[in-house]
Formats: structure tokens, sequence, C-alpha cells
């Protein structure tokens, strides 16, 4: 063949080979790519959907196509029509509703009457991106946004009747609106404020402030107070259901970008916000800077096999589990202080160079967390960990207690107990340290007495609280039925486990701050349980002020929560010892007879997919769809049945949460990101019943759903570079470990110590279609009870 033949045949397949690299590349999806927003959204929460935000965003700006109502609000699937854009869909706060609209102006008469329609078929949502069409106006509105700021792009037909509104006096979500005002500042800016009425849970009247900015100048300012527009041309409107609108001339396809700062401190913090976070006009640099950002932090678990549905639902689930709780600084750390009687702006610390040390955040309670964000958190995120600590801190600092679930700076005292200490405990224990570890453990020992966070009930607010029952737990060791109080959740055997619960993880606390009284007397107390323990019926019972049984008692109930159980029933709460459950198995009679009770258990629920819808807890023998349960499948682990839980955790996972439709897999209470780290766990073949709050914490194994996970580990907390867990053989079918390799050394046991993690390396998983009882059964994961 001639040499110059050759050169061309050369270089041709040269191009060819190009190609299809090429091809092969944009066919290699990021972990962003996977994400869907639109999951289980038929049936959606306010704080449950979020599209143009970015992890843990002060702004998450989307569509609402529901505004009245806790529940059943935000954006929902089935919905016809988009009432406004609004910024902020967090725990008891929302706020800055607006809408792009054309022709004859109807902002006054309320989102019922200006709503347009829309279709799902000239739609797109992606993780810090919203574009919808809004039929009725013939606009192509897109959304995005930075940390604290939301940017608007609004395509236009030609009219000279082009406005955007400003419903700032409008009911939305949590309650209504007590005043807001909004007022000119130049041709292309305005500006104001809206108080959000308190509500049950957030009891202050709550300020939240924003700036806008338009890439063009706005042609008329004007707006309304009580559905009456204000004559003339005002440079401000303020009252009692109050808005505003700006007008514009368009011409065809048109586009006007409207940028919104959002502050909880003023005018100047939302002016500040806009400056830092969006100093420019490149709405695409935007969307792809969100992709990016949201790519990096769900990059930092990597899978490789499964189908495309768990990858799917695996970074759906992860990035659920990186959002729900807000931050509420500002850029430069200032923050609105409302644990007092009247809101104090306040200063986090600086580092050297200025910025702030952390962020502070607003979030629904830690209930439940320690089986899902805290493990998730403390693997992939502890930089995330440790800002949340620093923030309860801080509050503690100003208002005298660690919060348990704080909304905008309030306490709200959302469900029971000191949920908060299993956070602090996991995080030190693993080392994530960054924060005033004597302060927070002041702040959680006063929590752990009379007079404490755990004395109030649900949402139990005044000078006197009793609804906790600290008082009968320290002098009886177990919380009684019949407490007075005007909280919800007064629950006497479902505080006494969770108090129990606590008490050991403040006992771990203890010990590793060397306070070594305090980890004798928690670690006593820690074994309050037994106090509610009836062997006459085999469950945790409800005991009565005289120490008497509950009477007329059934470990599964009807409705919402059985008498002495919070959002559960005995079935479930029976369970609820996470630090002993080797304690819990003597009681039931041994490994044997427990695993026994705990599989009927699951046999009984997999008619309802282990779930009872939300608002029925009570009524089944499992339920993934509420916090106390959620640790239940792993349980076999500790009573030598390891294959049970490899099992049961795949087919809750699959059943439970795994579809990947609007119509499925959170159940409607995703609960600010706990089912989707929960999932993600699930996923991975990784968990800790006991929280991550021994001393030496230990993660338990069960079957991966993937081939490869890949844990990216942050060398400014852990010595490794990288986690990899490995599994051979995988299929729906074979669930199944038949051995184990921790660092390329035989793994008999069905767990292992963090530290193993921390410093990095491997785990390889043997899987096969049936089960191998000799695995994993020889030790059992650590309890306080050996």
């Amino acid at each position: 063949m001639p040499k110059k033949l050759v050169l061309t045949v050369f270089t041709a397949l040269l191009l060819v080979i190009a190609i299809v690299a090429c091809s092969n590349r944009e066919m290699v999806k990021r972990p962003v790519d996977y994400v869907n927003p639109l999951v289980d959204t038929h049936k959606s929460r306010w704080i449950f959907f979020s599209s143009a935000s970015r992890p843990f965003g002060l702004v998450n700006l989307s569509p609402d196509t529901e505004t009245n109502g806790t529940w059943n609000s935000g954006y929902i699937y089935d919905s016809k029509k988009v009432r406004c854009f609004s910024h902020i869909h967090a725990w008891q706060m929302s706020g800055i509703p607006v809408l792009p609209v054309t022709g004859e102006f109807k902002g006054h008469k309320g989102m019922d009457i200006y709503a347009s329609t829309f279709s799902h078929e000239t739609e797109e949502v992606v993780p810090g991106y919203h574009k919808v069409h809004l039929d009725d106006y013939g606009i192509t509105a897109e959304l995005t946004s930075t940390d604290r700021t939301g940017f608007h792009r609004y395509t236009y037909p030609a009219s000279d009747s082009s406005f955007v509104i400003f419903d700032t006096g409008a009911y939305l979500a949590h309650g209504p609106v007590v005043s807001s005002e909004v007022f000119t500042v130049n041709e292309t800016e305005i500006a104001g404020k809206a108080l959000m009425a308190h509500t049950r849970r957030r009891p202050k009247d709550t300020w939240v402030y924003f700036v806008a900015r338009f890439s063009k100048p706005y042609e008329q300012f004007g707006g309304w107070v009580d559905s009456t527009l204000v004559a003339g041309t005002p440079e401000a409107v303020a009252g009692k259901n109050a808005g505003a609108f700006v007008r514009f001339s368009t011409g065809s396809e048109e586009q006007v970008l409207m940028k919104v700062g959002i502050s909880y401190t003023g005018i100047e913090g939302a002016r500040l916000n806009l400056d830092t976070e969006l100093p420019h006009w490149d709405f695409d640099r935007i969307v792809d800077e969100s992709l990016n950002v949201w790519d990096d932090w769900l990059g930092k678990i990597e899978v490789e096999g499964g189908t495309e549905k768990q990858r799917i639902k695996f970074y759906t689930d992860l990035w659920h589990a990186l959002q729900g709780r807000r931050i509420i600084s500002d850029a430069d750390g200032h923050y609105c202080d409302m644990t007092g009687d009247e809101p104090v702006v306040r200063q986090v610390k600086l580092e050297k160079n200025g910025t702030p040390a952390f962020n502070m955040h607003s979030f629904d309670a830690w209930w439940g967390s320690h089986w899902s964000l805290n493990i998730l958190w403390s693997l992939a995120y502890p930089h995330v960990m440790e800002d949340f600590c620093n923030s309860m801190v801080e509050m503690y600092n100003n208002g005298g207690l660690i919060p348990r679930g704080p909304s905008g700076g309030n306490y709200s005292f959302v469900m029971i107990g000191d949920p908060a200490v299993s956070f602090f405990a996991c995080a030190y224990a693993k080392g994530i340290r960054g924060w005033d570890t004597e302060k927070a453990y002041e702040g959680l020992y006063k929590n752990a007495f009379p007079g404490g966070i755990r004395d109030r009930a649900g949402y139990e607010f005044g000078d006197n609280p009793s609804g906790g029952g600290m008082e009968w737990y320290v002098k009886n060791g177990y919380v009684p039925e019949g407490l007075e109080g005007n909280g919800f959740h007064k629950d006497g055997a479902a505080m006494t486990l969770e108090y129990a619960y606590q008490d050991w993880c403040l006992a771990q606390l203890a010990k590793g701050l060397g306070k070594d009284s305090d980890y004798q007397l928690f670690s006593e107390r820690s074994l309050n349980y037994r106090n509610i323990w009836d062997p006459s019926v085999g469950f945790m019972r409800p005991r009565m002020q005289d120490g008497s049984w509950l009477e007329g008692f059934e470990p599964v109930g009807e409705g919402f929560s059985a008498s002495g159980f919070c959002e559960g029933n005995s079935a479930i709460y029976t369970h609820f010892v996470p630090h002993d459950i080797q304690g819990l198995i003597g009681l039931v009679g041994g490994k044997e007879k427990y695993t026994e009770f705990l599989n009927e258990s699951f046999e009984k629920a997999t008619g309802n997919n282990f779930v009872a819808d939300h608002g029925k807890h009570s009524i089944s023998w499992v339920d993934y769809d509420n916090q106390p349960g959620t640790g239940m499948a792993h349980l076999f682990n500790y009573s030598g049945a390891p294959w049970l839980s490899q099992k049961w955790v795949r087919l809750v996972k699959e059943q439970a949460h795994g579809d990947i439709t609007p119509y499925g897999g959170y159940h409607g209470d995703e609960d600010q990101g706990q089912m989707g780290a929960l999932g993600a766990l699930m996923a991975m073949g990784l968990f800790e019943v006991r929280g991550g709050c021994a001393e030496k914490p230990v993660y338990e194994i069960t079957s991966p759903l993937f081939d490869s996970v890949t844990i990216h580990l942050d060398r400014g907390y852990y010595e490794g570079e990288k986690f990899v867990i490995k599994t051979r053989n995988n299929s729906k079918d074979n669930m199944y470990i038949q051995s184990a390799e921790l660092n390329g050394e035989p793994l008999n046991n069905c767990w292992f110590h963090h530290g193993d993690l921390a410093g990095g390396g491997s785990l390889l998983l043997e899987l096969g279609a049936e089960p191998d009882k000799n695995w994993g059964v020889e030790t059992p994961p650590p309890s306080l009870t050996r």
C-alpha cells in the first residue's frame, strides 16, 4: 500500500476514533444529570419541592401552583395553573411571590384571577433551573439562583403592557402576611419587605426583605392596598394586603431579566447579597454555575452499576438531603436573632480574611436524623455538620437553649425531646469539632433536666413548660401519660424511649470531653427504656402517673398516633432502643425469639409496602414513611441474622422508596432531606443504628444496589482520600452477602469501624442469591449491653 494512502487511512481511522470518543463522552452522565426534581410532586409539601436553588440556599425559587397551606402546597404536579414564583420555601417560612403577566392588569384582584395555565410539555426542570411557559400570557419564564438571590429571565410577546407583579401581601403557605411595603429606588430598582404572621410553630412575626433590579428601565411603578389600585404614580405602596407592579413595553420575544436579593436582616442586607453574589446579567452563566455546584456536591458520592432507575433515585435522594435546611445569614455573616423579645441583627464570627466562619441555618427538628442526615453528612459533608453545630451553639448563646427546630431565628419546639444531642455527639465522635464543644455540652446538659428543651412537648410555649415530663423522668425513670401543658405530642412512652437514647448520646459526648461523673449518670439513665417494658404483653407499654399500665393496650392502633407514642405505635417504638439493641433482645427473650418477632413485623407490613401514609402512622407494624421506625430493617444485624437485614433493606428501598415518577418515592413527608438521606444510605449499603454517636462509631453493612460506591472524603476532616465499596455478582436477586474484604483482609463481621473508612480504603462484597447464614454472625455490632 502506498505510503500516502496509508497515512490517509490512518488519519481517517483517528477521526472515527475521535468521533466515537466524543460521542461516548456526551453519553456519560454526571451525577447532577440523574436528578429528577419532579419525583413525588403529586402531593407535595411547601418545604418539599425545589428547582431554582443551590445547596441549602436561602433562596429556593420555584413556581407555586398552590399557595394555601403547609401541606399540599407549593408545586403540585397535577395542578393546572401557576399562581406565582416565590423565593422562599422553608420550614415555616415563605416570601416574595412574583409573576410576569401581559395585557389588562389584574394583579390587585389576587392569584385566583391572574394565575396562568401551563403544560409539562413545555416545562424544563433540573437542579438550579426551572423553565415554564405561562400560556395565558405568552411568556416563557426561566428561573435560576445563587445562594441568596433569585434570577429571572422572562421572554415577553410584543406589548406595551408587560408587567411583573410583586404580590407581597398575599397569603403564602403557612399563613397571612401582616403587612408589606414596596418602594422605588431608581428606574431599574425597587425594594421592599413583608412581615410574615406568626404560626402555631413559629411564634413571632418575621420580616423578609428584598431588592429587585431589572435589566431595562421600567416605565411605570404602581400598586394596590386591599384590592384597590393606588391612584397616580406613587413612589411606595404599603399596608395590609398590599402589592406592587412594574410595567414595561416589550418587543416580540424580548427578554427582560430580573435579579432579586433576599435577606432577613434588612434592605441593605438584601442589596449586599445581590451585589455580592450576582453583579452581572449573564443568566446562562448562573444556570451553568448552579449545575456545576450541584454536580460537585452530588459527586462526593459516585455510584456505578445498578439500573438507570436506581441511579436516578439515588441522586434525587442525595439532592433532597442537601437542601431542605436553609441558610438564613447574609453573605457577610449577619443574621436576625429572634430568640428574644425583639429582633436583633447579629454577626457570626469571621475568619482572618474577613469571610464568615459558618452559615446560620433554619431547620425543622433533628427528630429521627440519627438514622439519616447525621450519618450521611458525617460521611461526605462534614463541613455541613460543622455549620449546623455552630448555628445551634450561636442560638444557645443568644437565647439560652440549644434549639430543637429553629425557624427564621425563632425557637419552634417542634416535635419532642432533644434530638440535637445525637447530632452533636455524632459530629464529635467522628472528629468534626470546629465548634465550641464546652458551650454545646453546657446547653445539652441543661436540656437534659427540668427546665430544658426536653421539658417542652411539641410546640409548647410559655414560661413554665411541663408537657415534656422531665421531673417525672428524672425522679421515676419514665414519662407517664396524662401530662398537662399546651403542647402536642405529650406521649410518655415515646418520650421515655427517646430520652433514654438521648441520655446515652450525651454520655458518649461527656466521656469524650472527660466528664466521667456525667458519663456514669447519663449511662445509667439510658437504661430507663426498661421501665416501660411490659413482659406480660411483650411490648413497650405506656404507664400512668400512679405507675400502672395503660388500659386497653394494643401494639397497633388507628390514626396519627397510638396512645403514648409520637406519630407511631408500640409495634414500632418497641424497637426504639438504638444504643442497646442487645439489651432489648434480652428483654424479648434472646436472639432467635427477637429475630422471629422482628421478621413477623416485616411480613405483616409487606402488603402496604412498609409504609403507613402520613397521618396514619399508628396502623402499621413497620413504617418507612416516618422517622421512629426507619432503623428497623437493620436490627437483624444485631440479632445474629444479618441476611434478613440484607433482604428487608433491599425490599424496603425498592418498594417503599424506589419510585421515580411524580406519584411516588417519598410518600409526601420527606422532612427536609431525612427520607432522601435514608434512601441514599440504604442504596449504599451502610448504616449506623446507634447514629454514629458512640466513642468509636461503627457502620453496619447491607448489600448495596450498585457495583461500585465511591465516597470522596473531605481531607479537612479525614485522613483518607476516598472509601470505595465494590460488589461482585450484584443483581436484583443477588442481595445476600457471601463474603467480605475490608482493605484486602477478610471481614467476617457485618460491621466495621468508622476509623477504617476515615483513613480511606475499600470494602469488597461477594453477593449471591441465597443467604449465607454463616457470614457476619460471630460478633454482632457493639451495644451498651454486650
